[in-house]
């Protein structure tokens, strides 16, 4: 009978109505979720009756259903922290964790590390993330986040590099190692490290020998050297510096290099003195020290030792990198933070605890690192809100209970008219 058939429809409407609630219910409790990702109610016609029969044409709807529940991951807003450890995904992609079931995935950034140093969520599981190989690499293997030890040991100077000009117009002069300041042109001074991180002040003194010809002299005070005399200068290493006529580094030339210093430093240390790409080795002149006729002048130097120094703070990049910074100036990169994507994000299996599962309709995770391969980059100090907009939800609220309440009403209506049938027997 037609009339208890329109029953069943309008119960259908009654039931893919409180079910969109229960969706848009769980959007309003989920606003101000870290990380969540709004959903919508999609709905489809139940198969229709035809008149026709396989002719087609005439016919007439037996209901509705809840086809689809469609995640929306659209970006959420970003707001700003105080912790460091919280981050945030600006574009595709999802945190990785070592969940119970599994590697989870997660667009919650809320992270903080353990009595371990292991970089975790806010249900203990590990951060995933591509390791430091020591050398400035990052191994393309996945493996928990934790913090470097606390401390680094020294490292002793292995290369000292100078920036410099020497001016072409200086006296030539024989250098005397007893009154260096009067028998030579030019000096500067560089700390470096011996094997157990005591900084070291070394003295190089430049003088010219000939037209386009200098030699450097490095020296540290006796206090500084194995059985040395305090205020005496001693020399350790000496080279030659030759010019082209042009005034571009043509070669160098290493005299001595052997450094011997005191109070438990390992003895005969090699210092390599790089004045640049000299014309011998292939250089245009272009990156090493010149020989101007303008004022004899440092520009910059460097080198690569440093003391033994405790940690001071941590940071993470937009590129995901988890730097460690000592006190002694030292900052070494420690890990990458890893992002996953999908092929299909709307097919990710909810785990709860704002996780994710893969599925196989979403595809296999694909991890790689921000900014790569159309992953988002990572934001520092900050955390990815909630997608759902409350005006768009009260709407869609205000909406389904309209419906709720037509579909209530045709089920009244078909109740009435069911009562005149049965009325027709008195």
């Amino acid at each position: 009978m037609a009339i208890l058939r329109s029953f069943n429809i309008g119960i259908s409407g009654l039931k893919s109505m409180g079910q969109n609630m229960s969706i848009i219910g769980d959007n309003i409790a989920n606003s101000q979720t870290t990380g969540f990702k709004a959903s919508r109610g999609e709905f489809q016609d139940v198969l229709s009756l035809s008149l026709k029969g396989i002719d087609g044409g005439d016919q007439f709807g037996v209901g509705t259903k809840l086809a689809h529940i469609k995640p929306m991951f659209t970006q959420g807003d970003i707001s700003r922290t105080d912790s460091f450890t919280d981050l945030a995904i600006h574009g595709d992609g999802f945190f990785t964790v070592k969940a119970k079931f599994g590697n989870g995935f997660t667009r919650d950034g809320s992270m903080h590390f353990n009595k371990k140093g292991e970089l975790v969520n806010s249900d203990g599981y590990n951060v995933m993330g591509f390791p430091n190989n020591g050398g400035g690499k990052f191994i393309n293997k996945l493996t928990p986040i934790k913090m470097s030890s606390s401390t680094i040991p020294a490292t002793s100077t292995k290369i000292v590099t100078f920036d410099m000009n020497l001016d072409s117009r200086a006296e030539v002069q024989e250098f005397d190692i007893e009154n260096p300041d009067e028998t030579s042109t030019f000096a500067n001074s560089v700390t470096v490290y011996d094997n157990v991180g005591t900084a070291r002040l070394l003295t190089v003194y430049y003088n010219k020998q000939s037209n386009n010809q200098w030699q450097y002299h490095v020296t540290v005070d006796g206090a500084d050297a194995q059985d040395g005399e305090a205020g005496k200068i001693y020399e350790m290493a000496s080279g030659q510096l030759v010019f082209s006529d042009e005034g571009l580094l043509q070669e160098e030339i290493v005299d001595s290099n052997s450094f011997n210093f005191n109070l438990g430093a390992k003895p005969d240390q090699q210092i390599e003195f790089d004045f640049g790409e000299s014309l011998a080795e292939g250089g245009n002149g272009a990156a090493a020290i010149t020989q101007y006729g303008s004022y004899s002048q440092i520009n910059r130097h460097s080198q690569d030792g440093y003391s033994a120094a405790t940690l001071t703070s941590l940071s993470f990049d937009d590129d995901g990198i988890m730097s460690a910074v000592y006190n002694n100036g030292q900052v070494k990169a420690i890990a990458q933070i890893a992002i996953a994507r999908f092929d299909n994000n709307e097919a990710l299996y909810k785990k709860g605890k704002n996780l994710f599962k893969e599925s196989n309709s979403s595809g296999q995770a694909v991890q790689g690192k921000p900014n790569e391969g159309g992953r988002g980059d990572i934001l520092s100090k900050s955390l990815e809100l909630s997608n759902v907009d409350i005006a768009h939800e009260f709407v869609s609220l205000m909406t389904s209970q309209r419906n709720f309440s037509a579909n209530a009403k045709a089920v009244q209506t078909a109740d009435q008219m069911l009562q005149e049938v049965l009325n027709i027997k008195r």
